[in-house]
C-alpha cells in the first residue's frame, strides 16, 4: 500500500486546526493510505486541547518550546514513513481537495523529486499584493542562482518524495524553510515541477503570521545555500 504522510505544524491555531483536521482526515486520494503528523510548536492558547479527540487518527507531536515552522516540519519529515510527503498548513488558506492533482503529477513523473502547488499557475489568483511581489522577488532569485523555472517557491502546498527530502538534513528553524527546502533539493539536481491550485489568503487579524522581515530572512537563506559548499 502506497503511504502518503501529511506533515502539519502548527503554532496557536485553535480556530482552525480541527476543520483542517476534518478536511485532511475525508479527503480522499484514490488507493493511497494516509499518515497523518501534527507537529504543535508549543501552542499557548486551546490547540492541544483541540488536537485530543483527534489522537486515535492522527499522530501528535509536541515540541517544548517554540521553535518555528521549519523545527516543525523537521520534527514530521524525520517521524514521517510514506513514500510521498506533503506539508499541510493549519490556517485553511490551502484546500486538500488539491492533493490528487498534485499526486497524479508526481506519480505520472517518475523522475520527479517534489511536486509545488503554484498559487502563480491559477488565474484566480489571490494574495496580499506586497506579499505577492515578495514571493515573485524571492522565486525569481532563486530561479536566477540554481537555473529553475519556478513560479512560487513560497508555495504551502509542496509534495515530495519521501526519499527525496529525507535525503536532505534541513537546518531552519523559521519560515526560511521554504526557501531552504527549495534551493537545496535544486543544488542536488533533483528536478521540481508545478501545478495550480486553489488559494485563500487570511487575514493578520484572522492570525497570519509571516511578516515583511521573514521575506528578508529568505533572501539571506537563498545566497546562503547558493555560496556554500555541500
Amino acid at each position: 500500500m502506497k503511504k502518503l504522510s501529511i506533515i502539519i505544524p502548527v503554532f496557536n491555531e485553535e480556530k482552525t486546526i480541527e476543520k483542517v483536521l476534518e478536511k485532511v482526515l475525508t479527503q480522499g486520494i484514490g488507493d493511497w493510505e494516509k499518515e497523518v503528523i501534527v507537529v504543535d510548536d508549543d501552542s499557548s492558547d486551546g490547540t492541544a486541547q483541540k488536537l485530543e479527540p483527534f489522537f486515535e487518527r492522527v499522530r501528535v507531536f509536541k515540541h517544548g518550546r517554540n521553535q518555528g515552522k521549519g523545527a516543525a516540519l523537521r520534527t514530521g519529515f524525520s517521524a514521517a514513513q510514506g513514500q510521498a510527503i506533503i506539508i499541510q498548513d493549519a490556517d485553511l488558506e490551502y484546500d486538500p481537495a488539491d492533493w490528487p492533482r498534485l499526486l497524479k503529477t508526481l506519480e505520472e513523473n517518475p523522475e520527479l523529486s517534489a511536486v509545488y502547488g503554484s498559487r502563480e499557475l491559477n488565474p484566480e489568483r489571490r494574495g496580499y499584493w506586497p506579499y505577492v511581489l515578495g514571493v515573485r522577488f524571492l522565486t525569481f532569485l532563486i530561479n536566477l542562482l540554481f537555473g529553475s523555472q519556478l513560479t512560487d517557491a513560497y508555495t504551502g502546498y509542496k509534495l515530495f518524495r519521501g526519499e527525496a527530502i529525507k535525503s536532505i538534513n534541513l537546518e531552519s528553524h523559521g519560515f526560511e524553510i521554504e526557501a531552504e527546502i527549495t534551493v537545496r533539493l535544486l543544488k542536488s539536481g533533483r528536478q521540481i515541477k508545478e501545478a495550480p491550485i486553489s488559494y485563500r489568503p487570511r487575514s493578520f487579524a484572522e492570525g497570519k503570521k509571516i511578516h515583511a522581515k521573514d521575506g528578508l530572512i529568505g533572501i539571506w537563506t537563498i545566497l546562503k545555500y547558493w555560496l556554500k559548499r555541500d
